[in-house]
């Protein structure tokens, strides 16, 4: 049964069925008043200490503690005693990323998180930590940093709270603002700068920019293309893996979002990815599944690979080739002339044709349409002639409607053929 003790002092009867309050040997030593109860989880007795002239704090605590119980929320007092980066570590270890995503959070977390958080009991986190914390790294840090630091900082006290070590997520507070990332309205390239970034890289490299623009495929994948990725027939081309960077090497691994997809291959570009497979063919490469230490090997006859006939790497190739074509482009180098704004020029072009935001998403590789929709959506076409026209139809107007869009007629690529990559173990 839960109950407050007196260490002070013992009640021992008296004479006619009184009690007299005698002092203990422990009198004026240590807190006075001492709560013990019975821990439901484990079955054990709990205690906690409480100083002189503070028993109403002890008896607050007790009703606290049974009313907890009560209603099935109760949490341990102890279980919060953790240091943050004891725990940050175990939800590292626990927690499911693909090799390269847990590579940035374990970066992010140590870096921006451990020196404010990690000396400090996660029962001793409060909203006013959170706030302090984020006021400190406004400039230091971007704000899509910054927004992302902080999603992995609720992740790991949501992790607490499901575990019964705290009982608040204090990232959940009203008072505490979650930062967001800048809102910056894309600018597409125009069709010359593109051009113009094609022209002036080597002719081995130059449908890398084909399939941005005309495909928009992200980098890796581009560089993880496979000539049994094509159906230049069919008019299709599978994204069906990227290269990428982990711990400083390359491996093969899953497009983003972990998810293959088609992408419509226009004449176009399908007639330059043809020549260009006459001029530079295709090169076996192997590299590892998802991790630099996995024993899964993926065998597939790259498109593009270095004059060394490797997979291409990033750090070496956008400071070496892309950098210096886009300022030859006229363009400032910055985080938004990478290669990913060939993405978002193919995007402008869909949309002023009339694509769906669905079909859109769905080409980009993007998990959400509303994610392509708030993006993108500054750039859809002008309605108010669709507007107008519709309302002079049910007004019984007359007028004559734009010319539909027509689609040029396919070039057959007869001598090339769809097949199934090759995957070894």
């Amino acid at each position: 049964m839960a109950h407050i003790e007196d260490r002070w002092y013992n009640t021992v009867p008296g004479p006619g069925r009184k009690t007299t309050r005698v002092k203990t040997a422990l009198h004026g030593i240590g807190k006075r008043y001492r709560v013990r109860y019975i821990d439901p989880t484990t079955g054990r007795e709990r205690k906690k200490s409480f100083p002189d002239r503070a028993k109403s704090a002890a008896e607050d605590f007790l009703i606290s503690i049974e009313s907890d119980k009560l209603r099935g929320t109760y949490i341990d007092p102890a279980a919060g005693r953790i240091l943050f980066r004891d725990f940050a570590e175990q939800w590292l270890r626990t927690r499911r990323f693909d090799a390269s995503t847990r590579e940035s959070v374990e970066i992010r977390v140590r870096r921006h998180l451990y020196p404010f958080f990690g000396h400090r009991q996660l029962s001793g986190i409060k909203p006013g930590h959170i706030r302090e914390w984020d006021a400190q790294l406004v400039n230091l840090i971007a704000a899509a940093t910054r927004a992302v630091t902080f999603a992995h900082l609720r992740s790991i006290l949501g992790a607490a709270v499901d575990d019964e070590r705290i009982a608040k997520n204090p990232c959940s507070a009203k008072s505490v603002d979650r930062p967001r990332p800048d809102e910056r309205k894309i600018v597409p390239w125009t069709w010359e700068q593109v051009r113009t970034i094609r022209e002036s890289i080597p002719n081995r490299y130059q449908p890398i920019v084909d399939l941005g623009s005309g495909c928009g495929l992200r980098q890796g994948e581009i560089f993880g293309l496979a000539v049994e990725d094509l159906d230049l027939i069919g008019g299709w081309l599978h994204v069906r893996r990227q290269v990428k960077r982990v711990r400083s090497r390359l491996v093969y691994g899953l497009p983003k979002n972990n998810k293959e997809r088609r992408v419509p291959l226009s004449d176009a570009v399908a007639e330059r990815l043809a020549k260009h497979i006459d001029e530079v063919p295709p090169i076996t490469v192997t590299l590892p599944w998802e991790d630099p230490g996995s024993r899964t090997r993926i065998t597939a006859n790259l498109l593009f690979t270095t004059t060394r006939n490797n997979a291409i790497n990033r750090s070496d190739f956008n400071p070496d080739i892309w950098h210096p074509a886009v300022a030859r482009a006229g363009i400032e180098r910055s985080r938004a002339a990478g290669m990913h704004a060939l993405r978002h020029f193919y995007a402008s072009a869909l949309l002023d044709a009339g694509e769906t935001v669905k079909a859109l998403a769905a080409y980009l590789g993007h998990a959400d349409p509303g994610f392509t929709l708030r993006t993108y959506t500054h750039l859809m076409p002008a309605s108010e002639e669709r507007t107008r026209a519709a309302i002079d139809a049910l007004f019984g107007a007359t007028k004559r409607a734009p010319t539909p869009w027509r689609r040029p007629n396919r070039v057959i690529h007869r001598r090339f053929r769809s097949s199934t990559p090759t995957r070894g173990t």
